[in-house]
């Protein structure tokens, strides 16, 4: 009678006052020993019955996990990998234990990796692909199951769906394209995602992640991924998509070509295969979320890449939309964006030519703007690309200066007691650049700064009464 009791009990906890009676019951213990039988039908109503009950109740998912459930699924999933019913109890029950640690542990020792791929492979359906994928989701937060899964061959897996969908418009097949690229995300950093919109602050988070052993599995993840073709794949899904004008699966897949572009290593790979002159076909997007995301991208490819910040700061066509967007009252996220896309653009940058486009495009008095920003990090970055900058070619930006009041506000900055140190510090960089040019000279003398350099030379920041007092040399013509 156990296998019709089992049937009787999945079966009645689809009832919320009766799931009740049955936790009271201590059923789910009695039940979880049945997962063990070699009768299908046991483990098919069995595995309902303990998933009805203990769904949405995270104390009892844990007490399944502690007495040993998990090895018990996995062990479904590869004994009966053809039987659809199995498959399906087996993948719904990992989904509803995947996001607790204890079960991710418990994963972690088995082969649960192999046997997800085996299913990313074999689902037909939709609702099966979309499963799967939220699990692998949940497991990649992770890390020692994010190599499991690279090393089963995930990306792999990932490549040949794109590929199959890549022609396709229709609505069910754009959401699986969606969730493949959010997968990617998942794989290459990890962690639970969350708003990036606006929080500069927070965007060492990311970094963060990258202990020694985490950066070598993402830099490793992220060469298998452009050597399986993943980034054109991508691309492909992107231009497509601005023609259809589906924006959800625009930000989709630049968030995964944005993870790619962080690491080093794969950079330069990215920017060889056209990367950069591919994503700027995206400039024409009026979708806020698509033009967030194509900055950001943007910017990781130029992050320390010399090569990068030329290419892209010679290209009148980007400098002027991202002028445009500099200015962009509406949506404060482009603005910050795009003015911290300018600023890594010179800062990277070491060629002349970028300086006078910049210029040209009349980008220097939004970067002047943005050393008053309200971020430090922001502020750092604008100060900084303007002391590189004028170490290049001052005499082509000594008359914007003049017009944007440059040395006006960083005077205010210096005065400030709410300015950071570091700000405070490389706001006396920058001024010791400007002091190359006679009549910038000549502003700073007037403007009176000497006398708050004399003042900074008392600071409680040892930094800042170091850089305070060289600069009062170079105002004096000391060094």
């Amino acid at each position: 009678c156990a296998v019709k009791a089992a049937h009787v009990l999945s079966e009645i906890a689809k009832n919320e006052e009766m799931k009740k009676l049955c936790i009271e019951a201590d059923l789910v213990l009695t039940l979880i020993p049945l997962l063990e039988s070699t009768d299908q039908e046991m483990l098919l109503h069995a595995g309902r019955a303990i998933g009805r009950i203990c769904y949405n109740n995270r104390s009892l998912q844990e007490e399944l996990v502690k007495v040993g459930v998990i090895p018990s699924l996995v062990q479904i999933l590869t004994d009966y990998a053809e039987s659809e019913p199995l498959v399906h109890v087996a993948l719904l029950a990992l989904y509803n234990l995947a996001d607790l640690d204890s079960a991710k542990e418990a994963l972690s020792m088995t082969k649960v990796a192999e046997q997800l791929v085996k299913q990313l492979r074999r689902a037909e359906s939709h609702e099966r692909l979309e499963i799967v994928f939220e699990v692998l989701k949940a497991l990649a937060e992770n890390d020692t199951l994010k190599v499991q899964l690279v090393d089963a061959g995930v990306p792999e897996a990932l490549s040949e769906i794109l590929l199959r969908l890549q022609g396709s418009l229709q609505a069910e097949d754009t959401c699986i394209v969606k969730a493949a690229s959010d997968l990617i995300v998942s794989l290459l950093l990890g962690g639970k995602k969350g708003n990036i919109t606006g929080q500069v602050h927070k965007e060492s988070t990311s970094r963060s992640l990258f202990s020694r052993g985490v950066a070598i599995s993402v830099d490793g993840n992220c060469l298998r991924m452009f050597q399986l073709g993943v980034i054109h794949q991508l691309l492909d899904l992107l231009e497509r998509h601005v023609q259809s004008g589906d924006t959800s699966v625009q930000q989709a897949a630049l968030s995964a070509l944005q993870s790619l572009a962080v690491p080093v290593v794969s950079k330069v790979p990215m920017l060889e295969e056209g990367v950069a002159e591919r994503i700027e076909a995206l400039l024409r997007s009026e979708s806020p979320p698509v033009q967030f995301k194509l900055l950001g991208t943007l910017r990781m490819l130029a992050d320390g890449q010399a090569d990068a910040a030329e290419i892209l700061g010679q290209d009148p066509l980007l400098l002027n939309r991202l002028v445009q967007w500099c200015s962009e009252s509406d949506h404060s996220g482009i603005c910050r964006e795009a003015n911290r896309l300018l600023a890594s653009i010179l800062h990277h940058n070491r060629s002349q030519e970028v300086v006078k486009a910049i210029q040209a495009a009349q980008g220097v008095k939004h970067l002047v703007s943005m050393t008053t920003s309200e971020h430090a990090a922001m502020q750092n970055e604008a100060l900084n690309a303007l002391a590189i900058a004028s170490g290049i070619d001052l005499e082509t930006l000594e008359e914007s200066f003049k017009e944007s009041q440059l040395v006006q506000s960083l005077h205010k900055l210096l005065r400030d007691d709410n300015t950071s140190p570091e700000v405070k510090y490389n706001s006396m960089g920058l001024l010791c650049r400007l002091l190359n040019s006679g009549d910038l000279r000549q502003e700073i003398e007037e403007d009176k700064i000497k006398d708050t350099l004399e003042r900074l030379c008392s600071d409680s920041n040892a930094s800042v009464v170091k850089e305070a007092m060289a600069t009062l040399q170079a105002l004096r013509g000391e060094t």
